[in-house]
């Protein structure tokens, strides 16, 4: 069985498994011209620059499995009879841990400070703090859960939103409620910090727009760890260019943001180059699960994070 993976470290997880040949066609790698035999796609972080003609070549295609959360570049291409399966939680532990240090960052000025430090200059003042904040996690999955358990010792108050209410098992065993995504408007006004864990699909992008934002209170911190299409950037630059929301962004609409974007200069934004998930952490768990789907695979046996309708 031929499997596509987007790094020799991929193939090497894969190599000792009886049967199984692995081709390296990561980012930036040629696709071959004549059709191929592979059954297993495993795409690069970075998506190829035409995943349709990508397809096209893999008549015997039976499965997609990505290496990210996100499956947005692959859902509307994946041919009938062919699974397509995310890498749900493996990016937890990184995700959380920078929305955690990036609302830390923003709120506590620390970009401020290091110009500071580079312009020798000691400039002594208060900040904010997140400790009495209330944070509210909109996308409350297995993201959320994992940044709520790193939020539980700074004294905050956290809010769970998902498309639809529930109750699940909290961090300490209790259970507790998620509201529903249609409760948004009466919840915004009373969030210090927002935080994104939406995936991208047609329900979610432009969902922050100049609404939502309107919502936010003066002062409030907007986190994206989302994707970037899922906030409105012009709606956006003008709370920041007022100075009445800030933002600490992982990613942006467009991306990579272009040199000269006026979002680079915007004041109270703090942005990242889409690097939450890009840990050592994440990449021994990603290589864990693709090890696993694939021996499921072969034996026969139900895989896991299976995308189907909405998620």
């Amino acid at each position: 069985m031929e499997i596509w993976v987007p790094t020799s470290e991929i193939a090497g997880v894969l190599a000792d498994l009886p049967g199984v040949e692995c081709a390296v066609y990561g980012h930036g790698a040629s696709v071959p011209e004549h059709d191929v035999a592979v059954e297993i796609w495993i795409p690069p972080l970075v998506p190829v620059p035409d995943v349709p003609a990508v397809l096209r070549r893999m008549p015997k295609l039976r499965l997609v499995q990505t290496a990210t959360a996100g499956v947005e570049p692959y859902r509307p291409h994946i041919p009938e009879g062919v699974l397509l399966c995310n890498a749900r939680g493996a990016h937890d532990a990184g995700t959380a841990e920078w929305a955690v240090g990036a609302m830390i960052a923003v709120l506590r000025e620390f970009p401020g400070f290091a110009a500071s430090q580079a312009a020798e200059r000691w400039d002594y003042h208060y900040t904010d703090a997140l400790a009495d904040a209330t944070v509210l996690i909109v996308g409350y999955g297995s993201i959320g859960a994992a940044l709520e358990r790193r939020l539980a010792g700074f004294e905050v108050e956290v809010v769970r939103v998902a498309s639809t209410a529930r109750q699940v098992e909290g961090p300490h065993g209790v259970p507790v409620r998620v509201h529903g995504r249609d409760e948004l408007p009466d919840l915004l006004p009373a969030a210090d910090v927002v935080v994104l864990l939406v995936p991208a699909t047609p329900d979610t992008v432009g969902m922050v727009d100049a609404a939502f934002l309107g919502r936010m209170r003066d002062g409030a911190l907007l986190v994206n760890a989302a994707r970037g299409p899922v906030v409105d950037t012009d709606a956006l630059l003008a709370e920041l260019t007022a100075g009445r929301l800030r933002a600490a962004l992982d990613v942006t609409d467009p991306e990579p943001l272009p040199p000269g974007h006026p979002l680079w200069t915007a004041p109270g934004v703090f942005i990242t180059p889409h690097v939450a998930g890009s840990t050592p952490a994440s990449m021994r768990r990603v290589k864990k699960l693709i090890r696993s789907q694939v021996m499921r695979y072969l034996a026969g046996e139900p895989l896991q994070n299976v995308i189907t309708g909405s998620y």
